[in-house]
């Protein structure tokens, strides 16, 4: 089946399979429906989760027996990282986050901060890689990470949590400073340095891609949100 990134909660969760990774994608939690991203190397069989949500029974089961190397938290929101804690015990997965975001994860979770990333920074999957987008303004450690698959072209796939969704920038709650900083960097490091064919996949909702967003970044900065 072709994969739309259409997902709800307590449904199927949704699998793309590209020829080096296999992205799947579930919803979670009934009041944010997060979403939780499984990322699966074919050539070792490594996973890594993006967002240990909520619902960790859920996660669990996705992960099934093939273990999980790492948890990357996008950011330091408490709808982020419910399940964090369970999700670790479990697995014993490191968990890697944004270094400026990392305290306030620890501090809310009790789960220590293993990989403290950067901009250009780059986590494994098995094989395969992801490139860390600091992406500042939505909180000041809040990252994307880039996939790009060197068997499909080099197709770019993009996790924005929530710095990126269609139609906009994410939520900066009234903070003009904040949000003209978020708009800059998505605006320079995405926008900036990818193709319109990149794949978006956000941190609540359903996926775009780059070229459909791209021309109405005026209109997100003339509104202000």
């Amino acid at each position: 089946m072709t994969y739309t990134g259409d997902v709800t909660v307590g449904g199927t969760p949704d699998v793309r399979v590209l020829p080096a990774l296999t992205i799947t994608k579930v919803a979670v939690d009934a009041e944010m429906s997060n979403n939780a991203y499984l990322l699966r190397c074919t050539d070792t069989g490594e996973q890594v989760l993006i967002d240990a949500a909520a619902e960790a029974e859920v996660l669990l089961d996705l992960i099934g027996d093939a273990g999980l190397t790492t948890v990357i938290t996008t950011h330091q929101h408490w709808d982020h990282h419910r399940a964090l804690g369970a999700v670790v015990d479990a697995t014993g997965a490191s968990v890697a986050a944004g270094d400026p975001d990392a305290d306030a994860i620890t501090e809310q979770t009790d789960v220590p901060v293993a990989m403290r990333l950067s901009h250009g920074d780059r986590v494994p999957v098995g094989s395969c890689t992801l490139e860390v987008l600091a992406i500042a303004g939505h909180t000041p450690g809040s990252i994307a990470l880039l996939y790009v698959d060197p068997e499909d072209g080099g197709h770019p796939h993009l996790f924005t949590g929530d710095s990126l969704f269609p139609g906009g920038v994410g939520a900066t709650f009234g903070d003009e400073a904040a949000f003209a900083q978020l708009v800059d960097e998505v605006d320079t490091k995405i926008f900036g340095t990818l193709p319109d064919s990149t794949w978006v996949y956000p941190g609540h909702g359903g996926d775009t891609v780059l070229g459909t967003e791209r021309p109405h970044v005026p209109e997100w900065r003339a509104r202000g949100w």
